[in-house]
């Protein structure tokens, strides 16, 4: 019998970063560790890129030639689609659901499960300990399109959100990369970071995508750990 293969579709939140970048990590990158014998992650994510420009710079296509049915297509996109540049810049309520529902379409052509999520929430805060907003209309984009379009919905800017403003400002840092400087080879100099996670960071990410897929009671959670 094939494996089940989750394919991960996103920007620098969700995907593998190698050793030399350690210890920061996409939550793409842990997820593996809670799959069963009998399913595989295929993490496509690539920093920088936006709902548009992943699929121009012909990601989406490279998925789609390989998904088969019962497989699951995991979305999430937003951080980089407010980005001025034409290449990565999408309309919320417009082009950027449009191109969301490129890859819902890519998804269900082969049979393949396709799964929305709203993009992790940054790690800014109000002086009264609540997490500022950064994501404006796209995290509401998504969940009107999974909607709209009957498509599971993991909302990770909601969870994100409520996993941060648990923690506050101060202890939210051991999740992102914030490092002093001497500590670490990578970073010399240490670095102050709010949209990165580290290694403790994705994986608690990564272990609110898994919570959410067994509430969701997708087939899918039959090989989550």
């Amino acid at each position: 019998m094939d494996e089940l293969q989750i394919y991960l579709a996103g920007d620098s939140t969700v995907c593998t970063y190698g050793k030399e970048r350690a210890p920061q990590a996409g939550w793409g990158q842990m997820f593996p560790r809670y799959l069963k014998p009998g399913a595989v992650c295929i993490n496509h994510a690539v920093g920088g890129r936006s709902s548009k420009s992943f699929i121009n710079e012909g990601r989406l296509k490279a998925i789609a030639n390989e998904l088969k049915p019962d497989d699951y297509l995991l979305i999430q996109f937003g951080h980089n689609d407010s980005k001025p540049e034409h290449e990565r810049r999408t309309h919320p309520f417009i082009t950027y659901q449009d191109y969301l529902k490129q890859y819902i379409s890519f998804a269900r052509q082969k049979l393949a499960n396709p799964v929305l999520v709203t993009p992790v929430q940054r790690r800014y805060f109000s002086e009264n300990g609540r997490v500022k907003d950064t994501h404006g209309d796209y995290p509401i984009a998504v969940r009107k399109l999974a909607t709209s379009e009957s498509v599971p919905l993991i909302d990770l800017t909601k969870d994100t959100t409520v996993l941060l403003e648990g923690l506050g400002p101060e202890i939210s840092k051991k999740l992102f990369m914030w490092i002093e400087p001497g500590v670490s080879h990578s970073y010399p100099y240490g670095l102050k970071d709010n949209t990165h996670f580290n290694e403790q960071g994705a994986d608690k990410v990564a272990g609110l995508v898994c919570d959410k897929i067994k509430k969701l009671q997708l087939p899918l959670a039959d090989f989550l750990a």
